[in-house]
């Protein structure tokens, strides 16, 4: 298991964001040399936790549970075949392009050690919008992303550090549940009945996911 590389996204002006500033980093390019990656602070207030990553809209982007968004090349070579296009490391504004990890298998609180010394955690899985949809430029490209439910990963910082392309990733630590990427993805988009059961997870999950398992939980939990 291996980073193919790291990637990052200057700020771009674009009509197919809702962003306050109408600003974007989704057009992701992989970075040469050692990137410093770090918690950034809070949602709304933190930006990338990749150096030099923009963040258009912090109201759904970046902030400490969404610091980093990891996506399969598998995943991505699978797209490549269904599109017929190519698509170069990045291109779905992915932070990190690994190889030989099962992303969308992974757990919600799975920790992975990435080069020697950064540590992050899974938090939850990616929702498209509109940006990604712009950006991509294929029809119906949020059903299409959704319904193929590999969604890839969102995580948060534990330990910092500099990682580079061909790092190692290991997976040192997997929690005691089966809440896995895929499944909490599945959860918040096509099968929200799934919603309370990812609450065993709730003390891993990124802020948004537990308020909108919770949210349901408590409403269907209320009724006759």
């Amino acid at each position: 298991m291996r980073l193919l590389t790291v990637n990052a996204g200057r700020a771009m002006s674009v009509e197919y964001t809702d962003s306050p500033g109408g600003t974007t980093g989704i057009d992701k390019r992989p970075v040469p040399g050692p990137v410093w990656v770090a918690a950034p602070g809070p949602k709304g207030a933190g930006g990338s936790g990749v150096e030099g990553d923009h963040v258009g809209d912090p109201r759904f982007h970046g902030g400490d549970d969404r610091a980093v968004y990891a996506f399969a090349r598998e995943d991505m070579d699978a797209w490549e075949r269904e599109l017929e296009r190519t698509l170069t490391n990045g291109a779905f504004g992915e932070n990190l392009t690994t190889l030989g990890l099962d992303v969308n298998g992974a757990l919600i609180g799975e920790r992975w050690r990435i080069g020697s010394d950064l540590v992050v955690e899974v938090t939850g899985g990616r929702v498209p919008c509109r940006t990604f949809a712009g950006q991509l430029g294929e029809k119906a490209w949020v059903k299409r992303f959704t319904q193929a439910g590999r969604p890839g990963a969102l995580l948060r910082v534990i330990v910092p550090g500099r990682i580079c392309a061909g790092d190692p990733v290991h997976v040192v630590r997997r929690p005691d549940h089966d809440i896995t990427v895929a499944l909490s993805f599945r959860a918040v988009t096509r099968e929200r009945g799934l919603l309370p059961y990812t609450l065993v997870a709730a003390e891993w999950m990124e802020a948004e996911l537990l308020e909108t398992a919770r949210a349901y939980t408590e409403k269907y939990r209320a009724c006759p």
